[in-house]
């Protein structure tokens, strides 16, 4: 019998009460800050992301916090803190009455999906205390409490190791790849055009067609579906009927071996087209760049575009306001290095061996942290789940 279940079986053998948060806990609005009205500092500014806004050199918190984000496209992201923040744009949960907040925070983290469900509002989501509130809560005694949060820290410890191991790891693939396509003067340096066939985008909808219609079976691919240089549909990615896919197609003209390159929004996202596109097509803003295989090899042409080099090329060429972009015309005009095949071939198979290993969900690292999230999950879900005491 472990520790829990021996601190289960001597002080909540018939169960558990469950609570509503909003009796266990303060919850507490965030205060308005801008960037421009706050002096630069150490702490951070929660805000709607999922990342903190900025840094300003005041805190409206201390040790200790949960935080929901209130609006934007992060809205109802939970975090727990446990250092000075400032809560601007997102409200703060502590726990009272004995009940740890950094137990809190993992029943809650259990709750995103539906925390997340909770959100309302057209343009710019939002989630609110009122949403929450009285969302119920298993409280068991605290030495129960204690030893969950003992558990599941230390599986959150673990992951967090591995995945800092995978970032040392990238940083040493990108260092590696930089130094294998750094070129000498014997290496001519050309225009993107002269080494391919076409660069197309898809389309947009707007004007042509409707997503998610009822008879919609094909999938619209956007910058959220390439991944790790792969083209990954979700159960959440959009969907086109077949006149929208031969609308699509007719403007992108995808085939196998094709590049493809995010030219909006995040910038430099890629991926090559392994196999020839029959129920799926591209939106616009993602560009197929089709090599001529008598010059360019798919793969040589992908770690090129993520070269540091030659990313800060085309960086230097993005315009626009909110939505950055570089246009398919700059696109043509970066200057590349241009290997011989035979030497476009070795590197490939050089760098395909790291990018693998870094990237490849199915093996090394990435396959490890998340076999090991999931088995966190797994075991948050069983260690809150409690009999619920009857009166």
């Amino acid at each position: 019998m472990s520790k829990l279940d021996e601190l289960i079986a001597e002080l909540c053998p018939d169960g558990v009460e469950y609570r509503k948060l909003k009796d266990v806990t303060e919850m507490q609005r965030g205060t308005s800050l801008t960037k421009k009205n706050a002096t630069e500092g150490i702490y951070p500014v929660v805000s709607g992301g999922t990342e903190p806004a900025f840094y300003c050199d005041i805190y409206n918190r201390e040790n200790e916090t949960i935080t929901v984000a209130g609006s934007g496209a992060g809205a109802g992201y939970v975090q727990y803190w446990n250092e000075p923040i400032f809560v601007c744009d997102a409200f703060s949960i502590k726990g009272k009455e004995d009940n740890l907040t950094k137990y809190i925070y993992y029943c809650l983290s259990n709750m995103q999906d539906k925390i997340f469900a909770t959100k309302t509002g057209g343009g710019i989501p939002h989630v609110y205390i009122s949403s929450i509130e009285n969302f119920v809560i298993p409280l068991p005694p605290l030495p129960v409490q204690q030893e969950i949060v003992r558990i599941l820290d230390n599986f959150t410890e673990l992951t967090a190791e591995l995945t800092a191991e995978l970032t040392a790891r990238k940083q040493q693939y990108e260092y590696y790849r930089d130094e294998l396509l750094t070129f000498g003067d014997d290496v001519p340096i050309v225009p993107l055009s002269d080494t391919i066939i076409s660069l197309n985008t898809g389309l947009n909808p707007r004007k042509f067609f409707k997503l998610n219609t009822n008879d919609a079976m094909n999938y619209y691919i956007t910058i959220r579906e390439i991944r790790n240089g792969k083209i990954i549909p979700t159960d959440k990615t959009d969907r086109i009927d077949d006149a929208g896919l031969q609308l699509c197609n007719n403007r992108s003209n995808l085939e196998s071996g094709d590049v493809l390159f995010s030219g909006t929004g995040t910038i430099g996202e890629t991926a090559v087209i392994e196999e020839m596109p029959t129920d799926w097509n591209i939106k616009e803003g993602v560009y197929a760049i089709k090599p001529n295989p008598l010059k360019l090899r798919s793969r040589f042409l992908r770690y090129i575009l993520m070269s540091t080099s030659i990313r800060d090329k085309y960086m230097r060429k993005v315009a626009g306001g909110t939505v950055k972009s570089i246009s398919m015309a700059e696109m043509k005009k970066l200057h590349i290095p241009l290997p011989t095949l035979d030497i476009q071939d070795r590197l490939i198979s050089l760098i395909d061996q790291f990018d693998d290993l870094c990237n490849d969900i199915s093996i090394g690292l990435p396959a490890e942290i998340e076999a090991r999230q999931k088995q966190y999950e797994y075991y948050r879900d069983k260690l809150l789940s409690f009999k619920e005491v009857t009166a």
